[in-house]
């Protein structure tokens, strides 16, 4: 049985979506928990969700708990897998936890708006529908607790005995191809390639030794904290590579304040976009097609990249980066990135045994791969878990609902995603005749809530939150429930990003991009942000050819 939560397979994930679909007119069963109506729970009579638990946006925890209260009031424990492979005390203190009255499906129906009996029904279902696999995406993650989901999703994965085996398991859904790999090389500011933390001294010296550099012990600045330093006049620089930031990441106007602040912005991308119209250098990337590397997928696989044609600015992206590292007095010498792969599983215990020539032999490699497993490791956690002791860890999971509250002044909830026909940001899928299938991003509002505010299908609506205001065309639809409204965030122009909060997960800074208390109703003109934008992107554009025309 599979259940998805917080994510939208066949939108965001195609051809995993596909695979899916496949399985369930297999008879697999499913068990979709999203506030929205996905293509899922009801895609033909051979593709539905047994169970469709529609919460209300921001009650990702209270309802996972209430699913464990279920699993361990009503007895559906794998007691023999808890007791081999788990940390038996840390179970006993979440056992006790979760078998509060308080996380009772009947107490967080009222938090959650779903139904007691159907949480109860689809415990059940996971716990005994033999291979239980959870498939979550930013759904989860883009929350004020999406770190306290996780946990909470691993903790039904362990009390039910869904770990380790082929068919089972907690899988993330990325939101973009290469996050893994980015993630395992270190991308974050905390840790090192491997998921090593960079207070770790002995760590920090391997780096050290090989690079010939004395290395920070304390965390770099995530995203968030970038911005509010740079707009604080203590963080002046910034080299984005791959990623619209100026579009992407949540109060916009905050964003855009704190890039017009920087001494230094320098963008590396395959196109012109949004971002780039803030930097003062732009540097091109070298597409999928132009280079040669490997991109790692959720499954740990790691598949090479190979060039099929030289590229058009002339270098490859790693080229230009290490040009520019050189430029600024660094030696970095790699003819080739097969060397840096080489120096990756130097470094990187868990890519010990990866190389350009085993991925080429093997077609792709699974990580770890080292002496234990020279041709990598398909299942994880198959005997053990990551951990000192190897025994999984039960956490408490409380439940701590989001500060953005619901007001008469706010009384709706905006949540975002993405479709089908447009990818994450558009910057590559706008430049295709896509636009054919979805030309505009449009606010999804329930026919309850569109005719309170006497606003029909079409309609221009204004959408004011506390961090601002935008105007998108209004999209009628039961796909959404009463009180929750729905955009994507493709088009530039639709500012959807400019009424996401700044708040953000307490572990990650992952912002809370699902969770935006709004009041929408009709207008006649766009936003005073959208008339101040498409100013700045004329002028921009202007530049940009006055520029080309004296070169």
């Amino acid at each position: 049985m599979i259940m998805v939560i917080g994510a939208n397979p066949t939108d965001g994930h195609p051809v995993f979506g596909s695979l899916m679909k496949k399985r369930l007119r297999q008879g697999a069963k499913l068990i979709v928990v999203d506030p929205r109506e996905i293509d899922l729970v009801r895609n033909s009579p051979h593709v539905k969700a047994d169970y469709h638990l529609k919460l209300r946006p921001g009650t990702n925890v209270a309802l996972i708990n209430a699913l464990g209260h279920v699993i361990v009031t009503e007895n559906l424990l794998d007691e023999a897998f808890i007791q081999e492979r788990c940390d038996t005390a840390a179970f006993a203190k979440w056992k006790t936890f979760i078998a509060d009255p308080r996380h009772a499906p009947e107490q967080t129906e009222g938090i959650t708006g779903v139904p007691a009996a159907d949480i109860r029904a689809a415990a059940r279902l996971y716990a005994t529908g033999g291979n239980g696999a959870i498939y979550y995406g930013l759904g989860v993650t883009e929350h004020s607790q999406g770190s306290t989901t996780v946990i909470g999703i691993a903790n039904l994965a362990m009390a039910t005995g869904n770990l380790g085996r082929e068919g089972v398991g907690v899988n993330p859904l990325r939101g973009q191809n290469n996050v893994q790999g980015s993630c395992d090389m270190g991308s974050f500011p905390h840790e090192f390639p491997g998921y090593r933390h960079v207070s770790d001294a002995e760590t920090r010296q391997l780096f050290e030794k090989d690079w010939n550099v004395i290395l920070e012990s304390e965390p770099g600045l995530r995203i968030p904290n970038m911005f509010d330093a740079a707009s604080d006049g203590t963080f002046m620089g910034l080299y984005v590579e791959g990623e619209d930031i100026a579009q992407s990441d949540p109060d916009i106007q905050h964003v855009h304040h704190a890039l017009r602040s920087m001494e230094c912005v320098i963008v590396q991308d395959l196109f012109l976009n949004e971002t780039a119209k803030f930097a003062h250098v732009f540097l091109p990337g070298s597409s999928f097609l132009e280079k040669n590397g490997t991109f790692t997928n959720a499954e740990r696989r790691i598949s090479p990249v190979r060039k099929v044609m030289k590229p058009l600015a002339g270098y490859e992206d790693w080229q230009v980066t290490q040009l520019l590292v050189n430029a600024m007095g660094y030696p970095m010498n790699y003819s080739h990135p097969s060397q840096i792969m080489d120096e990756i599983a130097r470094l990187t215990p868990t890519f010990a045994g990866v190389s350009y020539e085993k991925i080429d032999r093997l077609g792709s490699i699974q990580w770890p791969c080292n002496e234990e497993n020279p041709a990598g490791t398909p299942t994880m956690h198959a005997h053990e878990f990551m951990r000192p002791n190897g025994k999984g860890l039960f956490m408490l999971t409380e439940y701590v609902a989001t500060e953005e509250r619901t007001t008469r002044m706010f009384p709706l909830i905006l949540t975002t995603g993405r479709i089908l026909s447009q990818y994450n940001v558009g910057a590559q899928t706008r430049r295709t005749e896509n636009v054919a299938w979805h030309a505009e991003d449009r606010l999804e509002i329930h026919p309850h809530d569109a005719e309170d505010r006497g606003i029909i299908d079409g309609d221009w609506v204004g959408i004011k939150s506390r961090s601002g205001e935008t105007v998108l065309r209004a999209l009628i639809s039961e796909r959404v429930q009463p009180g929750v409204v729905y955009t994507t965030f493709h088009f530039p122009e639709s500012g959807a990003n400019v009424i996401t909060t700044d708040n953000s997960d307490w572990a990650t800074n992952c912002p809370e991009y699902k969770v935006t208390a709004v009041q929408v109703s009709k207008v006649t003109q766009p936003s005073e942000w959208q008339k101040q934008y498409s100013d700045f992107s004329k002028q921009q554009l202007e530049l940009l050819e006055q520029g080309t025309h004296y070169a």
